[in-house]
């Protein structure tokens, strides 16, 4: 299979008409929902997190809803509820805004803890419950979810037991100056998001979701992976470590990426790649690195020094 047929160097490709110069950031998103996992994006405004999301729903043909999340919004917005129909005189259910392929949580930090765990049955097990009944989401399902990091009145931070259901947390970043001279370029006369046509199919990408699961990991790049979790388990700068969800985590974007680059085995090198996005969440540093303004990034390159590569 050439590059060219690759689903997710088309996805890719589609992505770049409405982002310009984000291509690591456009790679992840695609992992993510190829990986059938979801994605934390922090970034401050305006710096196209909404539009990615909508880019992302029109490539592949995906229904998309969106909920900015206000300290008003109540779990059942999200979830749905149960309405009296007095016609037929029975309960129906009302959908909520996760009935989706591409759900949009717009600061979900904004929104109170009560509200954010309605979506931890959803994001873990793809299916809401409402009044003792089960309802099943869509598939594809993918939560994207942001937030601002800089702005902390008024906001309530995800606790750890959700942070570790985003299987990545990216940014975009601001554009350099070659960059945003794009930007201003393509958005200069419309709005290309409104023009931009799907390229791949919902079935297309459940079948690579199922193609990539085949994607061979052999021993010693699976200790190389548990070696990593351990280490930071150990490491006196680390707090919280990674967590076994998260070792799945690595091994699932890892053969993702080696997909991606048309293998259908994994490399270390494929490992180093997609760690900082997985990992760089779920790794809570201690108070002294804080202090010393050391970077979970920084800790995790330490880390990586310790620990003999696989050849």
């Amino acid at each position: 299979m050439g590059k060219e047929n690759n689903v997710i160097e088309r996805m890719v490709n589609n992505i770049e008409k409405v982002i310009v110069g984000k291509r690591d950031t456009i790679e992840l998103l695609c992992l993510a929902l190829i990986c059938d996992g979801h994605v934390l994006i922090e970034d401050v405004p305006g710096t196209g997190k909404t539009t990615l999301a909508l880019a992302l729903s029109k490539t592949i043909g995906g229904e998309f809803k969106r909920i900015s999340c206000t300290p008003d919004v109540m779990p059942s917005d999200i979830t749905g509820f149960s309405m009296f129909n007095p016609k037929t005189n029975e309960f129906e259910y009302v959908e909520g805004a996760i009935m989706a392929n591409i759900f949009l949580a717009d600061e979900i930090n904004r929104t109170p803890p009560k509200t954010q765990s309605g979506l931890l049955e959803a994001m873990e097990e793809k299916k809401v419950t409402v009044d003792s009944k089960l309802y099943h989401l869509p598939k594809p399902f993918m939560v994207i979810a942001t937030q601002n990091p800089i702005e902390h009145l008024g906001t309530y931070p995800l606790p750890e037991a959700q942070l570790d259901r985003f299987i990545m947390k990216i940014s975009i970043g601001y554009p350099n100056e070659e960059e945003e001279l794009g930007i201003l370029s393509v958005y200069g006369q419309e709005t290309p998001l409104e023009h931009l046509d799907s390229v791949i199919t919902l079935e297309e990408i459940l079948k690579v979701q199922e193609e990539i699961l085949k994607v061979n990991i052999n021993q010693k790049v699976s200790q190389y992976i548990i070696k990593i979790a351990q280490e930071s388990r150990k490491s006196n700068q680390i707090e919280l470590g990674i967590s076994p969800r998260g070792t799945l985590a690595i091994a699932r974007a890892a053969k993702a990426w080696a997909y991606y680059q048309n293998r259908n085995f994994v490399t270390p090198d494929d490992v180093k790649k997609v760690l900082l996005p997985v990992i760089g969440h779920r790794i809570t540093p201690r108070p002294e690195a804080k202090y010393e303004n050391i970077s979970v990034e920084d800790i995790l390159y330490e880390l990586l020094k310790r620990i003999t590569v696989p050849e």
